[in-house]
């Protein structure tokens, strides 16, 4: 569809009208006589209406941009749903006949921490075909499991080449330790360094490690930090738990 606009201001017969369309709102631009259009792909024609009896009027043609190219409906990455804020307590099987009541499941995956064991209240299921997808989004989106409202959608695109290098070196820095707490509730914009800092006031944080979800830089709202003794896991516990972490208050417990 192509998007009109007119002046209606009387203009010499060599003046040429411009309109620019790289900016949030259209505007226009009087070039010198002689001025190419070359320099406005954008631009399909341009009309001149001559009327004795009125002023002149120009009239540029501009062709909206291209939508962008739609994800193949044939690939995983159209059947592929992200299932968030499940119970701790669902398995892949419980997950699997709920969302098979709205289409045929291919497969059904809990994600858990490799640390503590515990589920990570999301999972990813892959139905088999995109239209399977789309019904069963339209139907769990927003609904109830366990008592908690389950967030279902096309699963988070993935990490752009730039995000790999620093969350793969967060993964690698981790230093494990059977002196560990889990630290919950964390804002979506806590890092792996500012978990580290924020535990170091009170002792001495051994290393930390905000959890992602997997394929993306999103955080997964939780994380570890690790110490060298039991002694100083009581200290953060009593000291951190409840406390503000970037305007929200945390939960922190031993992992």
């Amino acid at each position: 569809m192509a998007t009109i606009s007119s002046l209606t201001t009387p203009l010499p017969t060599s003046t040429k009208l411009a309109l620019s369309t790289n900016q949030s709102k259209p505007s226009f631009q009087i070039l010198k006589p002689g001025t190419p259009f070359n320099h406005f792909p954008k631009f399909t024609h341009l009309h001149k209406i001559l009327n004795t009896k009125a002023p002149q009027r120009l009239f540029a043609v501009t062709e909206e941009t291209a939508p962008a190219a739609a994800v193949d409906p044939s690939s995983e990455a159209a059947r592929r749903l992200y299932v968030g804020n499940i119970p701790r307590t669902l398995t892949n099987e419980e997950l699997t006949k709920i969302v098979e009541e709205h289409g045929a499941v291919e497969k059904a995956e809990v994600m858990y921490d490799k640390y503590s064991g515990r589920s990570r209240r999301f999972a990813f299921v892959t139905m088999k075909t995109a239209e399977d997808a789309n019904v069963a989004i339209e139907k769990l989106n927003g609904t109830e499991i366990g008592g908690r409202e389950i967030k279902v959608n096309i699963t988070e695109k993935p990490l752009q080449s730039l995000d790999l290098p620093s969350l793969q070196s967060d993964e690698s820095q981790f230093v494990d330790s059977p002196y560990k707490v889990y630290v919950g509730n964390l804002a979506k914009t806590v890092a792996t360094d500012t978990l580290k800092n924020f535990f170091s006031k009170k002792g001495k944080a051994l290393s930390a490690k905000v959890s992602r979800v997997p394929g993306t830089s999103k955080s997964s709202g939780f994380g570890f930090v690790t110490f060298s003794s039991e002694e100083d896991v009581e200290v953060a516990i009593s000291s951190f738990n409840n406390s503000l972490l970037e305007g929200q208050p945390i939960r922190v417990n031993k992992a």
